[in-house]
Parts: C-alpha cells; structure tokens; sequence
C-alpha cells in the first residue's frame, strides 16, 4: 500500500490538487484586547504578519515559515494574575515561539519573567519603565537576555522628550505672551513609570537654563490612573496660578483631564504624556473639547520619520480608520524578528537574541539599534518620538522642528521632520 499512496501523492503534487505544507512561527501578541492599546498591539502585528506572509514568509536556513499570530489577552490594565496566566498558557498550551507587546509595566514586569524562565523571545511593545531591562539584562543576562523593547523609548528618554516639549511651550509663551517666567504645575498618575519622570520635571522646571527651563513650580499633584473625574485637581491648579500643567496619563484618566481641561477652559496650556491623545477617537471621547492637547507621541498623520512611516500610517488608517497608537509598533517588532531569524539562519533561540543584538531597522520609529540592556538607542540619529498637537481636529507633530539637539558642541545640527508645523497656545490660554 506504501508505494501506491506514495504514487498518488507524486501524482497529486503533479495536477496542482496537493502541496507542500509551510511550517510556522507562533507569535503571541501579548496585551490588553478589551482596550486601544491591545488592540493596536494585534492591528500592528496583523498588518506586519500579512505583509510578511504575502511576501513569501520568513526564510530560515533552507526552510521557509509563514507568520501565525496568536492572540494573547492578558487583562493586565485590571489583573496581574490574568496577565501572567495568559503567557503562561501562551508558551506551554498555544506552544508561541515568540512573544511580541505587553502595556502595564507593573503586568509587563510579571510576564517577563515567566518568558525568561522559558526562554522566549520577549519583544516589549508598550511599558516604559527603564527597570524592564535596566538591571535585568545588564545584571543577569543568561536569564534576561531573551527580552528587549521596540516601544516606546525607555521612560527617561520619554521624560527627556516630554520636557523638550515642556521647554518648547514655556519658550514659546516667553515669546508670544511675554511671561518671562510660567509658572508650571504637575498632574500625574499614580503608577510606578510616572515616578521618576516626575522627579526629573520637578527638578528642570526651577533649575535655571541651560540645565533646566528656568519656570517657577506651582505644585505636583497626583491622582488614580483610571480616575473619571480630575476637576479637583484642575481647580488647585487654576488657583495655584498655573500657565502651564505638565501630564503624565498612560491609562484612562488623560480623557476627563482633557474633557475638562478644555470644557472649564482652564487658563493654562497642557503639555507632556498623554496616551489617551494619541488615538483618533480622542477628540470624541472628550466630547470635543480636547484640542490643543500636546502630547510625546509616535505617529501622526503627515509627518515622515523614515521612508517607511507614511505608508505605514496610511496602510493603518485604511484598514483600522485610526491613526496607531504606539502599540501598533509591534509591526517594527515582527520586521526585526524576521531579520533576526534570517541573519541567525535558525530558530534556536540563543542565535536569534545575538542576531537581535546586531540589529539595526530602519523602521517606522526612526533607525531601531537596540544598546547593551537591549532598549532602544534614543536620539537625532536613532528614535526620538515626535511631539504631538491636536489643531483643526487633528493629531500633528509639532516636534521636533528646528530641534537642535547638542546646540553647543554641533550647532550646525538642526532637525525637522518633514510634514511637522509649530506648536500653537490654546486660544483661552492667549486670551486670558
């Protein structure tokens, strides 16, 4: 029987009725599905798989893979406990080769280590926190080696862009207002990223330039990260004088900050991190009042980073009718995987981490080099994330534009990404 059935396979494989089957790499895509920032996880990494696949796959060696993306809802903005059981049951029952996104640092912090412990390729697509690698993989790296971030840039460096925006509204009210010294005010939630970002904006704010913004500080105050209502808070700073408020919102609390910041018109401009804001849906969600709300961000609609981030954008658009959120940034995150696996020439997973040490992709962010704790190299030559403003009822980038980024030591180095325009004061705040 063996010989007939193997002659009727040839005979299959001849008429075109049969193939041969490609094998597949699993990729969970880790994140909370119930919310925008897992869900752009899954549209990124989707958009990327399809592109891959369609391309003809991943070449290993002389075996070729498709792309399989499984998805991974981790729950993590409510459970850390659900969140470290979805990767669990990811590595041992959906047997993922890989491991792509992740959101809330605290969940983040959880999963990977039980990624480390199965040593899987863990590519963070969404927590900040500099103390996801900074003294994990430079302190341990056999057992944290498999772990590396594509977005956003670590937290430090989204402090030093968030007060390069901070810089850049105080300069300007110096020169459109003639308020030699704004007086600023913090509004932050309370989540373990947030903390050292505040420490740096409390201490630049009254530090005298060059070293800091030479503003006058009016007070920090900090509140629930799913908070529904903050006109609490907005009415001590109104009282404290306030010109300028500096945020810090990754979860839900940036969208009643930004409805009645806007609605009560609060004379002060805001200004720093607000993720809410980075997705289309934001002037909706606040009823229309959040414009002029500026915010570090990745994507926007206009601007090119890299040869590769309009389209990108615009492929999203078009298939999601919103602009990505940084999450979507898995999509980078599948691109250096599949040039890690090519340049390791196998799927063992010690190759492909030494093979996702030499990377360097131009991608969607900027040029993506990964330094020795495996986070992404910021600045003029690699990543820098952009500044982002809503004007005429869109996001646009409003950073950098003239930035130049070592003015003493190189200051023939003036950078501006094409499609970025200046930032604008709310039209309360010049009016009062």
């Amino acid at each position: 029987m063996r010989p007939f059935f193997r002659l009727l396979a040839v005979a299959l494989l001849a008429m075109g009725i049969v193939g041969t089957a490609q094998e597949v790499i699993r990729i969970g895509v880790v994140g909370p599905m119930a919310a925008m920032p897992g869900q752009h996880h899954w549209h990124g990494a989707s958009l990327a798989a399809d592109e891959i696949n369609e391309a003809g796959g991943i070449q290993v060696g002389d075996s070729t893979y498709r792309i399989e993306l499984v998805r991974v809802d981790t729950n993590e903005l409510h459970s850390i406990p659900d969140a470290v059981s979805a990767v669990e049951r990811a590595i041992t029952a959906d047997r993922v080769d890989f491991l792509v996104g992740g959101f809330r640092t605290e969940a983040v912090m959880a999963m990977t280590e039980v990624a480390a412990d199965h040593q899987k390729v863990f590519l963070i697509a969404g927590a900040a926190a500099d103390q996801l690698l900074q003294g994990r993989v430079d302190t341990d790296y056999e057992q944290y080696k498999w772990l590396f971030r594509v977005a956003p840039v670590k937290s430090s460096d989204l402090a030093r862009v968030s007060l390069i925006l901070l810089g850049e509204v105080v300069q300007t009210m110096r020169e459109e207002l003639g308020i030699e010294t704004p007086r600023v005010g913090i509004l932050a939630e309370q989540l373990e990223w947030v903390e050292p970002l505040v420490r740096q904006a409390e201490l630049l704010i009254a530090a005298q330039p060059p070293q800091g913004l030479g503003a006058e500080p009016v007070g920090t105050w900090r509140h629930s990260a799913r908070a529904t209502d903050v006109t609490t808070e907005l009415t001590r700073l109104e009282r404290a004088g306030a010109q300028i408020i500096y945020t810090a919102f990754s979860d839900r609390v940036g969208v009643p900050f930004g409805r009645d910041w806007g609605r009560l018109e609060i004379p002060a401009a805001a200004v720093g991190i607000n993720v809410e804001a980075q997705g289309d849906g934001w002037l909706d969600a606040t009823g229309g009042f959040g414009g002029y709300m500026t915010t570090v961000g990745i994507y926007a609609r206009g601007v090119s980073i890299t040869p590769a981030t309009e389209p990108f954008v615009e492929k999203f658009i078009d298939k999601y009718d919103e602009l990505p959120l940084y999450t979507a940034a898995t999509y980078d995150g599948l691109y250096i995987l599949k040039a890690a696996l090519e340049a390791a020439g196998t799927r063992d997973g010690h190759a492909v981490v030494e093979a996702l040490e030499a990377t360097d992709h131009e991608g969607t962010l900027g040029r993506m080099v990964f330094d020795e704790t495996h986070d992404l190299k910021w600045g003029p030559q690699y990543v820098t994330g952009l500044g982002v403003q809503w004007v005429d009822g869109e996001a646009r980038a409003v950073w950098p534009i003239e930035w130049q980024p070592d003015p003493v030591n190189m200051p023939e180095l003036v950078m501006t990404y094409p499609g970025a325009i200046p930032y604008q004061i709310p039209p309360w705040v010049l009016d009062n």
